[in-house]
């Protein structure tokens, strides 16, 4: 591939997230299902809001996240993702250009009746988060929204599960993999969450087989989902016959790499409290997608995901607190 203007252009939900601390009985009284996310209607984004005693309000969006960190650290990052003219919407803008990334999609019309999406996430004292999710105006993103030039131009583009929800959702991830293949680039698919998985399985299974992905992103849970089994052994193996990597996390034990004839583990980066839970997944992609652009072995880019992971995972929020380069230093990682 010929020298590029970005390493990296995400393509995801763009929304603002509401965090807020409650006890277990909170997400029972009110039927929320603990540690996955769940789409919900504006009433009810409205009720729960309501019922949030105290919260604190940070853009957010699972790809958003991931591609907000790996501009910090200096990689030449875009994104695509559909806000609406109204305040939440211009503060995801400011704050994209606040980390550098370049964002061009265009707003929701500001007289529509739906407004940029929110995610609702309460975190309970283990440090687990539970999501809930008004999509608004990122689930009418469509293949017209989004800047070719962001794709042919980019090294990668790194697609979020969570925005196949939808026909138009699916169409663009097919559409932007085309468009990035004939310009010589690599896909990597985050598959976001189990459930976002049982809806959209045989979708997902169907890209996958169809060469459009070089890199999986995923948790123990999403892709035992993904195949149907029990076994996190047969499931990483089925999945590398549809991909060339794959990069499943396995919460507090790490991380399992495998390519076709090699697969490793890696070792969690230790922490001292779990505070929260939000983003790990993302900032683990930031980092190990950090390794392989700057072209560190995948034992190393596995160990810069598992980094940025654990220091997400000791504050609020689903952004670092500190240039994940400092973090990488003090683990002789760079």
């Amino acid at each position: 591939m010929t020298k590029t203007k970005f390493d990296v252009v995400g393509v995801g939900n763009a929304l603002v997230d509401i965090l807020g601390h409650v006890d277990e009985a909170f997400l029972s009284q009110r039927q929320i299902q603990k540690g996955v996310m769940q789409l919900i209607d504006p009433q009810r984004a409205m009720e729960l809001t309501s019922a949030l005693a105290k919260s604190k309000r940070h853009c957010g969006g699972s790809t958003a996240n991931t591609i907000a960190s790996l501009a910090q650290i200096g990689v030449r990052a875009g994104y695509t993702g559909k806000v609406a003219s109204d305040e939440l919407g211009q503060i995801f803008c400011d704050d994209l250009a606040s980390w550098g990334v370049a964002y061009s999609t265009p707003p929701l019309a500001a007289d529509a009746a739906i407004g940029t999406g929110r995610c609702l996430v309460f975190i309970t004292p283990d440090g687990e988060r539970s999501m809930n999710t008004y999509l608004g105006s990122a689930e009418f993103l469509r293949w017209s929204d989004f800047d070719e030039e962001l794709i042919t131009e980019s090294r990668w583009i790194y697609l979020e599960g969570y925005r196949f929800d939808g026909e138009a959702g699916q169409e663009a991830f097919h559409k932007a993999i085309q468009c990035s293949r004939r310009a010589g680039g690599q896909v990597a698919l985050t598959l976001s969450d189990p459930i976002c998985v049982s809806r959209h399985r045989h979708a997902f299974r169907r890209l996958m087989r169809e060469g459009g992905i070089d890199l999986l992103f995923c948790n123990q849970a999403e892709i035992l989902s993904l195949y149907e089994t029990e076994s996190i052994t047969a499931a990483v193996n089925a999945a590398n016959t549809d991909v060339e990597i794959v990069a499943c996390t396995l919460g507090g034990q790490g991380a399992i790499v495998s390519r076709p004839g090699h697969r490793f583990e890696v070792e969690a980066q230790p922490v001292t409290s779990v505070v929260d839970a939000t983003g790990a997944g993302d900032l683990f992609a930031a980092g190990f997608l950090f390794g392989v652009i700057q072209g560190q072995t995948l034992a190393t880019s596995a160990r810069m995901g598992c980094v940025a992971a654990a220091e997400v995972i000791g504050h609020v929020g689903a952004r670092p607190l500190r240039t994940l380069t400092e973090s990488f230093r003090q683990q002789d990682l760079i």
